[in-house]
């Protein structure tokens, strides 16, 4: 059976729940809530695992804190036997409007210390869901800002981006890389723009 390793990156702990920075928890929940699947805490991060169409996934939230999540996802390819083109992690970006998001094959960390982390331990070579959080903060504020919480105006705006999200990671597991990203990255741009147009 095919196994795919699905990470949502974040930190544990009530005081970041709800932070912009959790955004890949609060999409691996949004995913596991519509697969009924129930995250318990393993080594390095709370794991789900749920079935698609005979392939076998693996939810990760890591536990390592965001600066280590390299460790997390290093250890869960390597004790399941993951090919790492069936890794796909997801992260805000402060480089994307709110309720927008982008999926890549590959590339750089683009600053985010979570990615920069599995890039030292894995590599360039895995693909990325990036879901925008917007950058409405002055010179200086980046860490209280991605450290908030979302409002509830922000939610909504949210709201939609995580299913697509959520349908992002099925046809990422069924299609593939290059048909997921040809489907759904043209819906990303700017979708809380277009709501007000």
């Amino acid at each position: 059976m095919d196994k795919y390793l699905i990470v949502g990156l974040g930190n544990p702990g009530d005081e970041y729940a709800s932070t912009r920075h959790n955004t890949g928890f609060m999409v691996l929940d949004a995913f596991a809530k519509a697969s009924n699947a129930v995250f318990s805490d393993r080594r390095y991060g709370f794991v789900a695992e749920t079935s698609l169409r005979g392939r076998k996934l693996f939810l990760l939230k890591p536990t390592t804190y965001m600066n280590l999540s390299g460790n997390a996802v290093r250890y869960w390819l390597n004790k399941e036997g993951i090919d790492q083109q069936r890794l796909l992690v997801v992260s805000d970006d402060v480089a994307l409007p709110l309720g927008s998001f982008r999926l890549k094959a590959s590339g750089s960390n683009g600053g985010h210390n979570g990615l920069g982390h599995i890039q030292q331990l894995i590599g360039q070579q895995y693909a990325r869901l990036r879901m925008g959080i917007g950058a409405d903060f002055p010179m200086g504020g980046q860490i209280d800002w991605v450290l908030g919480r979302y409002s509830d105006d922000e939610q909504k705006v949210l709201q939609p981006a995580i299913e697509q999200a959520v349908s992002i990671i099925q046809s990422f597991v069924l299609a593939g890389i290059d048909i997921t990203m040809n489907q759904f990255n043209k819906l990303g741009k700017k979708p809380c723009q277009q709501k007000q147009e």
